[in-house]
């Protein structure tokens, strides 16, 4: 636009930190050959000011002339002859933060665009934008303007591919997506900070977060004192307590900073107005906010606590600000009641801020309150994955708060912290038992409890069962919902496990209808009854309602990402995996086994290395199967309801890895045990894992199995089977065509490849070759693109992102850069990018080296 001549004026519009000064330097850095630059840097200091900001150009000028408009403009237009004498160039101006400007001096910037004397490039913010001469350009046509946007998720993701060598996991990228509000400049400054500190720190090839972003480093300090600078005094006290009191009411900033000082933040977008009664204001940005605080000292911060009490109601808060409240009280050294505390420490751990709430429930001191404060603690322990210190506490407080509403949430997690640690049931079961008051002949609640645990871990269905049975006849009584909410959510998975989905997810979605009483619960009730209905789902083949229940827990429950990431990331795996989507499933499934690893509040890390190794050996990654492998041997007990399958996709891992039958001959044992034999739906995956090792002799068995299995995937099992047997070409497309359209699109690949070798055999050569097409359909689908093992596209071996595989493959088919970038909908030095980022990991000059290069 500004090369070709086709507009006199660029308008650059963003926020701050969006990237709009950035862009324009990178204008005039292009240009500088081509035009004479010229920088004006408008400032709030300056706005009142008549023609300030030119004072670099009529400094000639006399005092009474620089107030004079034509003066002005005759000065400029010297000023540009002089300066196009030396060479001729046309000039160019930049100016930054347009907003800034007085109306006189912006009146002589539209003069000089409208005479065409020179080109100008301003950056300015939407809010509260261009003055209005400049404005009055656009509207005329003889200005553009360009706004620029934050950085959506994808960019994100493609700035981190850029920045970061290795495997970026979605949950990396929404985390620092979430914290950076799509701004560059903090983008920028977080991945410094977080890479410095050791936050971001790359594990076994994936980028992890170990702990929470830091808002206190030296870059986002930076980013703040910057910001800081360019404002005056009275915006700057007001930010500071809006970041220490946010969200804090509307009306208490306006008290003391003034209501015009409060809408100049609201148009700058610094400050963002939740409606309410009363509305309340709060930093843009969280991370921005707490950089801010860090910057604040504590005299000033106390000083500052007195201006908003004496204007604040604290009874009325509520919520973040309630907690905030005593936050700030206790960074200022000021005492708090312990009740008060209480409240902030609960709501704390409810917004999974568990550094907040450990310090918080610490504090307590009074001897009631103390065993629910040391509880609050144990749970924020047990989210960061301190499993040991959690169940110290749990020992300690689970006693006295036997006849709490929290007793039974607090008594769940003290076996889920011992199960962490590997110490069996019967460790805590023995102490229970000792204290246990059972009334009236009956079992107390506790030993109830840990009896649903322990039928649960033996898989004992029958005896689960008739035990849920009894509960549900006597639902009647209140204050039931945590037993009632384990024992169906325990029955949901036995079921599926012995081949009964749809009555497991039954009891799942009447585990389901217990939890809003449990909201906020000490015990994770929400994601544990979570992950029995996605497994119904799975064992019942409906890849879709599993999918949806994962999503809808991720978009309602972004606080607790950090904890159950890992857990919802292996169930995600584990579907793809059940789908034969394998490519996509190892993608998942390795940051999922790095996330549980640090953190593993479900106890799935056992069974996710088993799941991770089948995936990497099936995929012929040799290194990290073996990795893999080391780590299942290396984990300590999970969930016991996994063991059965972590132990069956183990072998079969090893089989894939080494090919010497010992894998298969330790999957047709496990076949035979009787803890195989009770668990039919189980038994039947088994089946499946032995078929695709091309073990035939399970083919019968699987049609004695599956008619007694529920749902749409054991139906489909058995279709495929029964048209293998039957070995007839025609029924085995037909066979084929249907599975496809049902969405087995795995098991419809296998029906093609059996059709062909049928139809080969029987001299159809052509039909047979449509069979072969049909499979490689079926492959692609799948996201196999390469099957034959010619390329791997998730290994991370070679470490390519799936933005570069996707340009590979267009690049291999002979694709020139300006078609695959219409192809993906980016640019074409997106492309040029990613091309040459491939060149360096996979050790290739060239495109034409490209395809030999690919992994073997």
């Amino acid at each position: 636009m500004v090369r070709n001549g086709t507009h006199q004026a660029v308008f650059i519009m963003a926020g701050a930190g969006i990237g709009k000064s950035a862009v324009t330097d990178a204008v005039t850095e292009r240009l500088a050959g081509s035009m004479s630059i010229l920088r004006i840097h408008a400032s709030s200091a300056l706005a009142g000011v008549p023609f300030g900001v030119l004072t670099p150009y009529t400094g000639e000028l006399t005092a009474e002339e620089s107030v004079s408009p034509v003066a002005v403009l005759r000065s400029m237009w010297s000023y540009f002859e002089k300066l196009k004498g030396g060479n001729g160039a046309p000039v160019l101006l930049a100016v930054d933060d347009a907003h800034h400007l007085d109306d006189a001096s912006a009146g002589v910037l539209a003069e000089v665009i409208s005479a065409g004397w020179a080109t100008v490039v301003a950056a300015a913010r939407p809010r509260p934008g261009l003055p209005q001469p400049l404005d009055q350009l656009w509207y005329d046509g003889l200005a553009e303007r360009v706004d620029l946007r934050p950085l959506n998720r994808e960019q994100i993701e493609e700035v981190l591919a850029h920045a970061l060598d290795g495997t970026v996991p979605g949950a990396t990228v929404d985390a620092i997506w979430n914290a950076s509000g799509g701004n560059p400049r903090i983008l920028d400054a977080l991945l410094h900070d977080s890479a410095e500190s050791g936050v971001l720190a790359k594990r076994n090839g994936i980028w992890m977060l170990l702990g929470s972003l830091p808002a206190d480093g030296p870059r986002l300090a930076a980013v703040v004192a910057k910001d800081h600078l360019r404002r005056g005094p009275e915006e700057q006290e007001a930010l500071k307590l809006i970041a220490l009191a946010g969200p804090v009411g509307r009306k208490v900033i306006e008290d003391i900073s003034g209501a015009a000082v409060v809408r100049s933040l609201l148009d700058q977008q610094m400050i963002v107005e939740t409606p309410g009664i009363p509305a309340e204001l709060a930093i843009w940005n969280g991370l921005f906010a707490g950089a801010i605080r860090s910057t604040v000292s504590v005299s000033r911060s106390l000083q500052l606590l007195e201006k908003v009490k004496a204007h604040q109601d604290t009874t009325l808060l509520q919520g973040e600000g309630r907690l905030r409240s005593v936050e700030w009280a206790l960074e200022c050294g000021l005492r708090v009641s312990d009740d008060e505390l209480l409240a902030a420490a609960k709501e704390a751990l409810l917004r999974f801020r568990n550094h907040s709430a450990r310090t918080i429930a610490a504090r307590i001191h009074h001897p009631p309150l103390v065993p629910l404060a040391q509880a609050i603690q144990a749970r924020a322990l047990y989210n960061e994955g301190s499993y040991s210190e959690a169940a110290a506490l749990l020992d300690a407080c689970w006693l006295p708060l036997a006849e709490d509403t929290e007793g039974p949430a607090v008594l769940l997690l003290r076996v889920s912290a011992h199960q962490a640690l590997g110490h069996p049931l019967g460790v805590v079961a023995e102490d229970v038992e000792k204290h246990a008051a059972p009334s009236g002949g009956e079992k107390s609640w506790q030993e109830e409890l840990l009896h649903l645990l322990q039928l649960a871990a033996e898989v004992n269905i029958q005896a689960l069962n008739d035990h849920v049975d009894v509960m549900r006849k006597r639902r009647a009584g209140t204050g039931g919902e945590p037993l009632r909410a384990m024992a169906e959510g325990l029955l949901a998975h036995a079921l599926a496990s012995a081949g009964r989905p749809v009555q497991g997810l039954e009891a799942a979605l009447l585990a389901a209808s217990e939890l809003p009483p449990l909201e906020g619960s000490l015990f994770f009730f929400p994601e544990f009854v979570l992950g029995r209905l996605v497994s119904d789902y799975l064992a019942m083949g409906e890849w879709e309602s599993a999918e949806r229940e994962l999503n809808h827990y991720a978009a309602g429950n972004a606080p607790g990402a950090a904890t159950f990431n890992g857990s919802l990331e292996l169930l995600q795996g584990y579907s793809l995996l059940r789908q034969g989507r394998m490519e996509r499933a190892y993608q998942v499934l390795l940051p999922a086994v790095e996330a549980l690893r640090l953190n593993d509040p479900l106890q799935l890390y056992r069974f996710g290395t088993a799941l991770g190794f089948y995936a990497a050996a099936r995929l012929g990654d040799s290194e990290q199967a073996k990795r893999l492998e080391q780590d299942h041997k290396d984990a300590g007990a999970g969930w016991p309801a996994h063991d059965l399958l972590a132990e069956a996709y183990v072998s079969a891992a090893a089989e894939y890895l080494v090919r010497d039958g010992k894998g298969l001959a330790a999957l047709q044992t496990l076949m035979t045990t009787t803890e195989a034999s009770a668990r039919t739906g189980n038994l039947l995956e088994v089946f499946a894992m032995c078929w695709d090792l091309g073990d035939p002799s399970v083919v019968p068995m699987v049609q004695t199995a599956a008619p007694g299995v529920e749902g749409r995937w054991a139906e489909a099992l058995l279709t495929l089977a029964a048209a293998w047997e039957n070995a007839d070409g025609d029924t085995l497309m037909a066979t084929a065509a249907s599975l496809e359209e049902a969405g087995f699109v795995n098991l419809a690949r296998e029906a093609y490849a059996r059709a062909s070798t049928v139809l080969e055999q029987a001299g159809e050569r052509r039909r047979s070759r449509q069979a072969v097409a049909q499979r490689e359909k079926c492959d692609h689908e799948l996201g196999e693109r390469f099957r034959e093992g010619r390329f791997i596209a998730a290994a991370p071996a070679v470490r390519l992102t799936r933005r570069e595989q996707d340009i590979v493959e267009l690049a291999v088919q002979g694709l020139t850069d300006r078609e695959i970038a219409q192809r993906l909908m980016v640019s074409v030095r997106t492309v040029e990018g990613h091309l040459y980022r491939t060149y360096v990991k996979l050790g290739v000059r060239s495109r034409d080296e490209l395809e030999s290069a690919l992994p073997k």
